[in-house]
């Protein structure tokens, strides 16, 4: 069985495969991936993981093909930026036009 392990910063990124003859866990294939060692900052305790992009706990047990995906904390709070956004009077528009009016 073939596993896949991610995890990115800014400076740099890192896909690492694992080989398994049978199932493993989210935990098992991060530990075996060498990935803790390359980067000594991740913290199962603290990092959140996912599996493509849905989240996932430690024990969860893989199949086939799964690539876990380790998390970093976030840098600023989604929501406060917005409040802060608000009360500065800006405005988050789709398109990225002029005032919002369609780019042509």
């Amino acid at each position: 069985m073939r596993f896949e392990v991610a995890y990115g910063r800014m400076d740099e990124q890192a896909l690492l495969v694992v080989d398994s003859a049978s199932p493993l866990t989210a935990r098992q294939v991060i530990e075996t991936s060498g990935i803790l060692q390359r980067f000594p900052e991740i913290d199962l305790d603290v990092n959140k993981i996912g599996i493509f992009g849905k989240a996932a706990k430690l024990d969860a047990v893989l199949v086939e093909g799964d690539r876990v995906e380790i998390y970093r904390p976030l840098v600023a709070d989604p929501k406060e930026v917005r409040k802060r956004r608000a009360a500065e009077g800006k405005v988050m528009r789709k398109g990225g036009g002029e005032n919002g009016a369609p780019s042509t």
